[in-house]
């Protein structure tokens, strides 16, 4: 550990013998200490077990912080309520990936290097011509970003300092534009290339929605919208794409190749496509008077129906998410003009519920972020199957902050989780096969 100091420690006997391991306690800045058991298998022969590593710390980071009791996110220290009210994306971006918030001229000359890098290789475009016109975003998006490492040779070395953090540019911009190409890819619309007077949420709503034929201009609230659904979404702790980022990366992988395997982790529909999830849900439920009767299916356990977009496996009370993104959704509906939209109306009564039922609140069952950013996404215009593309284009800032952390950390080394082996034992192939 680089910066973690330890104090006090545990001690791990194994039964029936002598033998025992001290494990020290490595106390965090915030949060829980952690047991390093890094000497258990040398002092005892035996491995943990944690599936799904729920209980256990991969490594030691400084970019975000959860308190799932406490409905706590933190960025660098700082409240997500607080950034998504003061600041936008690409300031939350520099953030994340420098550690303070920026000083005078620090972000201007930020966003210019963003900015410049938008456009993407013209040769890229070919790329798009190789997939089925009726293939899902996220398959185009995956593909061409782990592709971007032909193009981009000047910043593969991942230990040079300048070289990061030209591939964090780059990634950072790009991946808006390729995930716009690859929705009017999908609807058969030309490309749209960026556009050096916008910020990052206009100019990611231009790509997605203008057309050559006419005028397209972003409308101000629907752009703040988006850029506080960029804001809410960029880092979330050791969550699965970002360990399978770090997971790549540990092995020395280029950083396009590492943010690659992150987008097809998010691409789960326990992960990212959550939000997708519950517009399926209130769909299904058909209007506000069916609720009562689906929640009644909710709690029986033999119904297997499922409730989505309420709790998490992290937070364990309000998810701080979830109020901006209600506010969020009523600022959306009111500046489009939808009134009485079912989806809301459902949304609303399934809130209320969650808010006073006791099966509910027993369970800690309060609405996340994904409840209301559907509803939103769906009301731009935005169609389910873009819904992970976006999640990926806010994530990318904080998985190329965690794998820039992880490439800077000499305690990391190359992944390998331990198993419990529970196949055959040794068999002889010549005594099986001497038979007859």
């Amino acid at each position: 550990m680089s910066d973690a100091s330890t104090k006090g420690s545990v001690t791990l006997t194994l039964d029936g013998t002598n033998r025992s391991s001290t494990a020290p306690l490595v106390q965090a800045s915030v949060g829980p200490a952690v047991a390093d058991i890094r000497k258990l298998y040398a002092d005892l022969g035996v491995f943990t077990f944690d599936p799904g590593f729920g209980m256990t710390a991969a490594c030691e980071s400084k970019i975000t912080y959860i308190d799932g009791d406490q409905g706590v996110l933190l960025y660098r220290g700082y409240p997500i309520e607080q950034l998504a009210e003061n600041s936008d994306f690409v300031e939350v971006c520099f953030l994340l990936l420098n550690g303070e918030l920026p000083k005078e001229g620090e972000l201007s000359e930020f966003k210019r290097n963003v900015t410049m890098h938008t456009m993407v290789h013209e040769q890229i475009r070919r790329f798009f011509d190789g997939f089925r016109r009726d293939a899902h975003p996220m398959a185009i998006l995956c593909g061409v970003v782990g592709a971007l490492s032909a193009f981009y040779h000047d910043s593969l070395d991942i230990n040079d300092p300048r070289q990061r953090e030209i591939a964090a540019f780059r990634l950072i911009a790009k991946v808006p534009t390729i995930a716009a190409m690859a929705y009017k890819y999908s609807i058969g619309q030309p490309f749209v290339y960026p556009r050096n007077d916008l910020n990052y949420a206009e100019n990611f709503l231009y790509m997605l929605n203008a057309v050559p034929a006419e005028e397209y201009k972003v409308n101000p609230i629907l752009s703040r919208a988006m850029d506080r659904i960029l804001v809410l979404h960029a880092d979330h702790e050791q969550n699965a794409s970002t360990s399978t980022v770090r997971l790549a990366g540990s092995t020395g992988a280029n950083p396009y190749a590492c943010i690659a395997a992150g987008i097809a982790a998010l691409w789960g529909p326990a992960h990212g496509g959550a939000n997708e999830a519950v517009l399926k849900m209130l769909g299904e439920i058909g209007s506000p008077e069916n609720i009562p009767d689906f929640i009644s299916k909710v709690k029986d356990k033999n119904s297997n129906v499922k409730l989505m977009g309420f709790g998490h496996r992290v937070y364990k009370n309000f998810d701080p998410r979830a109020k901006i993104m209600k506010e969020t959704c009523h600022e959306v509906l009111a500046e489009l003009g939808i009134k009485d939209e079912p989806l809301l109306d459902m949304a609303m009564e399934m809130e209320r519920i969650a808010l006073h039922d006791d099966y509910f609140v027993s369970r800690k069952l309060y609405p996340n972020v994904d409840f209301y950013s559907g509803i939103i996404l769906k009301a731009m215009g935005i169609p389910t199957s873009m819904f992970t593309v976006l999640f990926a284009v806010a994530r990318t800032v904080g998985w190329v902050s965690q794998w820039k952390e992880m490439i800077e950390d000499p305690s990391q080394r190359i992944g390998r989780p331990r198993q419990v082996y529970t196949g055959a034992t040794t068999r002889d192939y010549a005594a099986i096969n001497s038979r007859g």
